[in-house]
């Protein structure tokens, strides 16, 4: 027993266990073939859908089917894996050449979803079954056991084009991610044939042909510059724009129409560039919009905004592509499987590997093929012989016994057994001399082959296999034949399916938005018990300020450029500047606090609002549930961060009071067993805002500090306690740190 067991380190085990878990991911699922472009999962759906015979040209089949029998046959992870593969192939929005041909709802440009794969329904495209599945019964590529082992797979496609390049890839494994643009068929077809003329050419050289990325939603590439770079290193940033065009809207207004995306924009990133245009409007950087909507159909993208008369449209365009999606990156990196190993490619790497593939899937074609003449040849120069001799034929096969004896004769010259006519047959059946190929086509042969013009026909046909196998030995002993003949089928892939380019290519200056300098105002900040805020106008709050103090929980003027503070009973500080929320209408809900700051409805309550202008004239006094105090200086919290620590507080401690000191100078603390302390203000000394305090007031175990009054020189204030007034300037003034007055009424 002790002999089986294999003893090794922990760390080498889940080390090797790691590597192999990570190179399975990167090989065999994430990353796509250099030669075919396509993810296993990519791979195995097409040919699953070629052995099921959903050609183009036949009847749609229901997507549950294909994703069935491909899972149950060749990739076992999964259904939906495979049926995202099947849906992402049909999108033309998201593939340059769609190779899947959809019938049904496969989703749409605005990142609405495929729907569920039993009412969808699909088959190959043209394109894909005339230049990706074509010739597999040609020994053209390799083909593996399945996962189980009772089925066989390709290995990799047999493309005809670099669809690498043609229709892009992205996919990230582990340690590592792909992310390649889709480019212009007819461009990279143009390259591929430029660097089998001269496989000498460099990356500037092939961007003659290639110009750079095409994507499906067009837009515009405005680093031209940069692209030689990314294309010679396979790594780098395209910077794309959508299109912008200008309209005559209603009244005198102005259409800014927006009729091509970012590729990066595909999905929701239509609707965040929607509700990031409408941001701008809210929090004021512009003011220029008047409407927003989104036109777009099946004819194409159509985002309208609606400006007023007098915007300088230049400038709110660049506006859109400083501070929204209009203007994205595309992170570029080549990398794919090369050999079984993942390598980041340039051009000159990729077009070499898939014209060295081109030539390969050649050589095992036409070596198929000629094979193939060379046995049917055979075959006719036998039957051609049979014809000229048919008579002895006949008299061999009615004077043999068997088919067996017939065979040896026609083979080896063997007469014995067999019944002529003459001797003079059986000599010359003894030279007939035929192959074991041509003897069985020749015993296979039917009467009707005998007539004139079946003999003429059987003639031309092997007039037509001998020029054939002089061509076949021709593409194979000389590579310049085999290259036209490459170049040939390129060219009329080109000519049947190249588009237009979709996406500009131009070197365009960074976008630079002149901010329209604001006009310092005074505003009024509201915010009722609920953690509704808002603006006013200065005038409306002077009129109605009764009312607004009465109903609101918090209100006070404020510049329209300046920041509200607020201080939580977490001892935290949250800023929001004035422009972020909404300049309302007196009766206006307003907006909820937190969707405008790190304010957390969950946790924190507001101890105190006020202006960050104001709290720089004064100090600021805290008191806590365990009656730890300071005074801080205002100026401490001019800041420019959202969120910061505005005091420090010891565990399970919490603020219960934040004041602005303005003329008070004694400060009642109130308990909840029914203790009042009054003392000086200046008893409580001034410190930074890291620090704890001191103690205000001694308490009992489990009592703890619940208001805090304050009163001036000569204020007299009244409070409801226990159900009876209290006068609280009749208390007596005490010590601080001291446990102050239970007091009975």
């Amino acid at each position: 027993m002790e002999d089986r067991i294999i003893k090794s380190e922990y760390s080498e085990v889940m080390q090797k266990s790691y590597i192999d878990y990570a190179m399975s991911v990167i090989v065999a699922r994430a990353l796509p073939d250099i030669r075919d472009g396509l993810k296993p999962v990519q791979r195995r759906t097409l040919y699953d859908m070629y052995e099921l015979g959903i050609r183009y040209d036949r009847p749609y089949r229901k997507s549950a089917r294909i994703v069935g029998d491909t899972m149950g046959k060749y990739h076992p992870h999964g259904d939906s894996s495979i049926y995202d593969c099947l849906v992402v192939m049909a999108q033309d929005f998201k593939k340059g050449v769609p190779l899947v041909d959809g019938h049904g709802n496969f989703g749409n440009i605005e990142g609405d979803g495929a729907a569920a794969m039993r009412y969808t329904e699909a088959r190959l495209a043209k394109i894909t079954q005339e230049n990706f599945l074509a010739d597999l019964d040609k020994d053209i590529v390799d083909f593996v056991p399945n996962f189980d082992e009772t089925e066989k797979e390709p290995s990799v496609l047999p493309v005809k084009i670099p669809n690498f390049l043609v229709n892009g890839s992205e996919g990230i494994a582990v340690g590592m991610a792909t992310n390649t643009p889709p480019h212009n068929l007819g461009e990279v077809i143009d390259a591929e044939i430029a660097y089998m003329q001269n496989d000498q050419l460099t990356v500037k050289d092939l961007m003659k042909h290639i110009k750079g990325p095409d994507f499906p939603t067009g837009g515009i590439v405005i680093n031209k510059d940069e692209l030689r770079h990314i294309y010679e290193t396979g790594m780098g940033k395209v910077r794309i724009r959508g299109k912008v065009e200008t309209e005559k809207g209603k009244s005198g207004h102005i259409n800014l129409v927006i009729t091509e995306i970012p590729y990066t924009m595909i999905g929701a990133g239509i609707s965040k560039f929607l509700s990031d245009v409408a941001d701008l409007a809210e929090k004021k950087i512009t003011n220029d919009i008047v409407d927003i909507s989104n036109q777009s159909s099946k004819e194409g993208i159509r985002i309208v905004i609606e400006l007023k008369k007098d915007t300088d449209v230049e400038n709110f365009t660049n506006l859109l592509y400083k501070k929204t999606k209009l203007e994205d990156t595309f992170g570029v990196n080549m990398l794919a499987i090369d050999n079984g190993r993942p390598e980041t490619m340039n051009l000159v790497q990729i077009m070499k590997a898939c014209v060295n593939f081109q030539f390969e899937t050649a050589t095992r074609k036409y070596t198929t093929l000629l094979n193939k003449e060379q046995n049917k040849k055979e075959i006719q120069e036998g039957l051609i012989k049979a014809c000229n001799v048919i008579d002895l034929i006949i008299e061999i096969l009615r004077g043999s016994k068997d088919r067996q004896m017939a065979k040896n004769c026609l083979v080896n010259g063997i007469t014995d057994g067999i019944n002529f006519k003459s001797k003079e047959s059986k000599v010359m059946a003894a030279q007939l001399m035929f192959s074991d190929a041509q003897a069985d086509a020749i015993l296979d042969m039917r009467l009707y082959k005998l007539i004139g013009l079946e003999l003429d026909a059987l003639i031309k046909e092997h007039e037509q296999t001998v020029a054939n196998i002089y061509r076949y030995e021709d593409i194979l002993e000389d590579r310049e034949s085999m290259s036209m003949v490459i170049q040939k089928e390129l060219l009329d892939i080109k000519k049947e399916y190249n588009q237009k380019r979709k996406t500009l290519i131009e070197n365009r200056e960074e976008a630079v938005y002149e901010e329209k300098p604001v006009e310092e105002m005074d505003v009024a900040f509201i915010m009722d018990r609920f953690g509704y805020a808002k603006t006013i106008d200065a005038g409306t709050y002077d009129k109605n300020i009764e009312t607004i103090k009465a109903e609101f929980k918090f209100s006070f003027k404020v510049k329209n450029t300046g920041k509200v503070c607020l201080f939580t009973n977490t001892g935290q500080l949250h800023t929001i500047k004035a422009m972020d929320l909404p300049q309302a209408k007196m009766r206006d809900k307003g907006v909820p606090i937190d969707n405008i700051s790190n304010f957390d409805t969950s946790k924190e309550t507001v101890i105190l609002a006020a202006s960050q202008s104001d709290l720089n004239l004064y100090r600021i006094m805290f008191t806590t549930k365990t009656s730890m105090m300071k005074i801080v200086d205002g100026g401490e919290f001019d800041v420019s961060k959202r969120t910061v620590a505005a005091t420090k507080l010891n565990d399970n401690d919490e603020v219960v009071s934040v004041s602005v000191l303005n003329g008070q100078k004694t400060v009642i603390l109130q308990s909840e067993e029914g203790y009042f302390l009054r003392f000086n203000v200046e008893d409580i000394p001034e410190k930074k805002k890291i620090a704890v305090g001191v103690i205000g007031m001694h308490l009992g175990k489990k009592d703890f500090i619940r208001d805090v009054y304050y009163l001036t020189e000569s204020e007299e204030k009244e409070i409801t306690y226990n159900d009876k007034k209290l006068e609280l300037s009749h208390l007596k003034i005490s010590n601080r740190a001291t446990k102050g007055t239970k007091v009975r009424l």
